[in-house]
């Protein structure tokens, strides 16, 4: 009866894991209750659908005047993410077994497991988000289905020197500016401000004018006239500070589009470096990832997540390349490379890797259906549009993002549901998502919605989350890709609401710090009503401003460096912006302490952990055999009596959860169906599998080592508060 006694000692420590603390991330945990000391090692874990986890833990129990009892148990819990302090908590805990195989009374094990039983919902857990990002890329059957995207080239510039691609949306629309004889060019986040046939663009710290829009006629001018500085004034977001930067001051050029693009530029004429162990070259004078693949003599440029190829950077001859079609010495660049960002976007290298299990990650928030609410304003009489090939329409004359779904309106804000019996409200949070979203193909501009998800629900809340694919970060092939690379209509009514574009903002993608845009430009060339904006070109994330200042050549200062530094980069800043939507929101969202407090009343909270001074060796098996790895690389099993596989429930998961569909016609993103899992695994498999646990060594390895960058480079950054209505994208014309 003494070891029941220790072991249910463990179920009154484990609330001990507090969510305010980095120490409480630090595994293992150690509790010294009544003579014993319990120590839970860091979980293992083996599956993850929709917001639910499932792992094991290996446990040990010592009694000051007794020897060690090793043994293991099974959880399943609610996932609660924080992105912006990438941690989890793991609410709503449920152990339906607990093993101690030197126990040979099972029976005991039956009792124990009905104490358990009777405190779950009093337990919680923290994690750090990248070890358990590290743990599933290890999981079998995780899988990402295929967005179908859009992939073919924008039109793309090449520049020697400095340079700003300036993008308008479609043909300029020209609007009279307020108490004015100007007019401005309403299809663009850029200041470009008419007066009689002349046109002037204001750009950082300089003025620019042209007799036509779309030309190559731009050029800078000091003669401006003082009704266009006033007003230029006015409507120019406020100029920030920004860091002295080394490298070229000279004035840019200018190059506008109406249709999408993107612009490569150099400092000078190319300058090429050895990428060592390949037969690659890249251009170290350069902001943007280019490659020269020596054998083809191709030049290979990074954009978007895509990779483009060219046998010239001038010619504008550029292809789309099929992630699996690089050249084979790109999974070769090395870790520590200059370029060695790139390795996110190269199918089958870690980084890779990381990308693809980032993309699975929720973003998850508690709703109040009390005080959360929405506005929907339109350009006049609700217009909607159906969406071809499925059962969908969507509302074409608002910046919100509105469908009609069998006669209920449904309105999908700051990733939170919503519905209506009228188009124009009122609104109500929504505790059921329409199966129908998952018909919606990446040719419209809502298709991004299918990856908000709604996984429970209450009379008084309702869990909901989204994955990066609502920010329009897609998995296609092996690597993560930003936009669909579809160009999406605005609406131009007395109001112009732009859609989402994938191409004219330099985006590109970091392993550590995930989507950043700013390339080309620096602050104060955006027109301040666009600035900030959460819908609008840059979809529900916004625009964030990047680390690269622009025509002053960021490499001087940090783009290669910052990656070999991680977050100690000033790029991290613009994760931060954006990771978590739901906390632009002023009220409606509740905390997960709020939650614990009212769905677990009579929660204990009297015991209290401490990081252990054993070293975070110990792991349990499937089976429940508890191995622990020496500094040799050596293991050795903890548990005289061998253990067996233990009966588990096969869940399903609630079924008010939902996820994309995983029917074949329309691939989605999500982790495919699982098989069922067997309830009894053959008995005659080793113990001792030193493959498999290699493995969980290297993965707790390495997000020991992600969670030790997060927390030692942060950024002091705080997320950007969210804009008022009228900045979301819908301007009078």
């Amino acid at each position: 009866m003494k070891i029941i006694r220790f072991i249910c000692l463990i179920l009154a420590t484990l609330t001990t894991l507090s969510a305010n603390s980095k120490e409480n991330l630090v595994w293992p945990r150690e509790i010294d209750i009544d003579s014993h000391i319990i120590t839970l090692y860091q979980p293992q874990l083996e599956s993850f659908e929709k917001n639910i986890l499932d792992g094991r833990m290996a446990l040990s129990v010592k009694p000051k005047d007794g020897d060690i009892i090793f043994g293991a148990l099974w959880f399943s819990a609610t996932l609660l993410t924080d992105m912006d302090n990438r941690t989890a908590d793991l609410v709503k805990l449920e152990i339906p077994v607990i093993k101690f195989p030197d126990v040979e009374d099972e029976s005991k094990l039956e009792k124990l497991k009905e104490l358990i039983i009777s405190d779950i919902e009093a337990l919680d857990m923290q994690m750090s988000l990248d070890r358990i990002i590290a743990d599933l890329e290890d999981v079998e059957n995780l899988e990402l289905l295929n967005d179908n995207l859009n992939n073919n080239p924008p039109k793309i510039y090449y520049r020697s020197e400095p340079a700003v691609l300036v993008i308008i949306d479609g043909d300029p629309i020209l609007k009279a500016v307020e108490k004015s004889k100007l007019e401005y060019v309403q299809n663009t986040p850029f200041l470009i401000l008419k007066q009689k046939s002349d046109y002037y663009l204001r750009g950082g710290d300089y003025w620019y004018t042209s007799q036509a829009i779309v030309s190559d006629g731009w050029s800078v001018t000091k003669s401006v006239p003082k009704e266009v500085e006033k007003v230029a004034k006015k409507m120019m977001e406020k100029q920030k500070e920004e860091p002295e930067v080394e490298g070229n001051d000279a004035i840019p050029d200018v190059i506008v589009s109406d249709v999408p693009a993107e612009l490569i530029s150099s400092d000078g004429k190319l300058e090429y470096e050895t990428i060592k162990g390949t037969s690659l070259l890249y251009v170290k004078n350069s902001e943007n990832d280019i490659i020269m693949d020596i054998n083809s003599q191709h030049h290979f440029v990074l954009m978007n997540g895509r990779w483009f190829s060219s046998k010239t950077l001038a010619d504008g001859d550029w292809t789309f390349v099929e992630p699996a079609d690089l050249p084979a010495d790109f999974a070769k660049i090395p870790e520590d490379a200059s370029i060695a960002t790139v390795r996110a976007s190269v199918p089958g290298t870690p980084e890779a890797d990381e990308a693809k299990y980032e993309q699975q990650m929720p973003q998850t928030a508690v709703v109040d259906r009390k005080t959360a609410t929405v506005t929907v304003e339109y350009d006049g009489s609700p217009k909607f549009e159906k969406i071809e090939d499925s059962e969908v329409e969507y509302a074409i004359n608002t910046a919100s993002t509105v469908l009609l779904i069998k006669g209920k309106y449904y309105c999908v804000d700051d990733g939170i549901w919503f519905e209506s019996s009228k188009a124009t409200g009122p609104w109500a949070v929504s505790d059921n998502r329409p199966e129908e979203v998952d018909e919606i193909p990446p040719s419209a501009p809502v298709y991004n919605v299918k990856y908000v998800y709604i996984y429970d629900s209450t009379p008084d809340v309702v869990y909901v989350g989204y994955t990066p694919g609502y920010c329009h970060s897609y998995w296609y092939n092996g690597s993560v890709f930003y936009g669909t690379g579809y160009y999406y209509r605005p609406w131009y009514g007395s109001y112009y609401y732009p859609r989402p574009w994938t191409f004219g903002f330099g985006v590109h993608y970091n392993p550590y710090t995930g989507w950043g845009f700013n390339v080309g430009f620096s602050y104060g060339w955006f027109h301040m009503n666009y600035y900030g904006g959460g819908y609008g070109y840059w979809g529900p994330a916004g625009y964030r401003h990047g680390y690269r200042h622009g025509y002053h050549h960021g490499y001087h200062h940090g783009y290669r460096d910052g990656y070999l530094r991680g977050y100690a980069g000033g790029y991290a800043n613009g994760r931060y912006n954006s990771r978590n939507i739901y906390k632009r929101r002023d009220r409606g969202i509740a905390s997960t302490r709020d939650v614990r407090n009212r769905d677990l009343p009579n929660r204990r909270d009297k015991v209290t952990s401490r990081p252990s001074n054993r070293p975070n060796n110990v792991y349990s098996d499937r089976d429940g055999n508890i191995l622990q790895r020496d500094n040799n690389g050596n293991w050795q099993q903890q548990n005289k009596r061998p253990s067996t596989r233990p009966d588990l429930p096969n869940k399903s998961g609630n079924t008010n959860a939902t996820r994309p569909s995983t029917r074949p016609t329309q691939p989605t993103q999500r982790p495919s169906t699982r098989p069922t899992q067997p309830t009894q695994r053959p008995s005659a498999r080793p113990a001792t599998r030193p493959n498999t646990m290699e493995r969980d060594f290297n993965s707790r390895n390495r997000g020991t080592a992600r969670y030790n960058n997060f927390r030692n480079n942060r950024p002091a950054t705080t997320p950007r508060s969210r804009p008022a209505p009228a900045t979301r994208g819908g301007f009078r014309r």
